[in-house]
């Protein structure tokens, strides 16, 4: 049952999306074998993430009642979270960068974790709040290019910026109303809840586009193309 807690306080579903995708960039990038070493150290990463949030939190999530918080509903104690935080993070740390990903695809990786603290931390309350989400988006993929030695083309940083700060607009929806309430001053709580939605599925539209253009796109175009040569001609 504890065990469910923290990975309720981790933010399972977000973490695991991350950790699900950095496996398969790095299954394409190099192989499974490596591909799962760095999932797994992504996953220690973003443990980290969802665990500071939630701590950071804590007193705004008792404020508004929110029971599906493990810490509100008192699953495990704040010490207790604490003391798991800050036991992970030199095991993270020290795991990304003797791992696959290496000294530099590590650093990244690492700055992209840090900014998923800072923004807990301070830029939850700026208009600024989405380049925590753009700088740790990008590092990510970027990362796992270094540990391959391979330079992180334009177009990957941009549609990992673009499609963070997509979802930062998405994940403030839901508590909006509360965080405003509670003085929570980032880019959507300001921009109101109807410019954050249209801005959210403009970045995910231009993100789509950019894949459409990019070799990983023009590769499947010609995929297709050759398959309905085949198949009809």
């Amino acid at each position: 049952m504890r065990l469910k807690a923290y990975a309720q306080a981790a933010h399972f579903g977000p973490t695991m999306l991350i950790t699900a995708i950095s496996f398969l960039l790095s299954v394409k990038l190099w192989w499974v074998g490596p591909a799962s070493v760095i999932a797994f150290t992504v996953f220690l990463g973003q443990l980290i993430i969802g665990w500071s949030n939630d701590i950071y939190d804590y007193n705004d999530d008792v404020k508004h009642n929110r029971t599906n918080k493990p810490l509100v509903a008192g699953a495990i104690s704040l010490h207790q979270l604490r003391s798991a935080t800050f036991l992970l993070i030199p095991i993270a740390a020290v795991a990304n960068l003797a791992g696959p990903l290496g000294i530099k695809g590590g650093s990244v990786y690492l700055l992209g974790v840090g900014c998923g603290i800072v923004y807990n931390f301070y830029f939850k309350f700026s208009p600024l709040s989405p380049l925590p989400y753009a700088v740790a988006c990008a590092a990510l993929p970027a990362s796992i290019f270094y540990a391959v030695d391979r330079t992180p083309p334009l177009w990957v940083l941009a549609v990992g910026a673009m499609l963070g700060v997509a979802f930062h607009f998405v994940n403030v929806l839901k508590d909006l109303a509360q965080d405003i309430e509670s003085s929570i001053g980032g880019l959507p709580q300001r921009l109101g809840k109807r410019i954050s939605t249209v801005l959210a599925i403009a970045l995910v539209l231009l993100s789509a586009l950019i894949l459409i253009i990019s070799p990983i796109g023009r590769d499947l175009t010609s995929i297709d193309s050759s398959f309905a040569i085949v198949h009809y001609g």
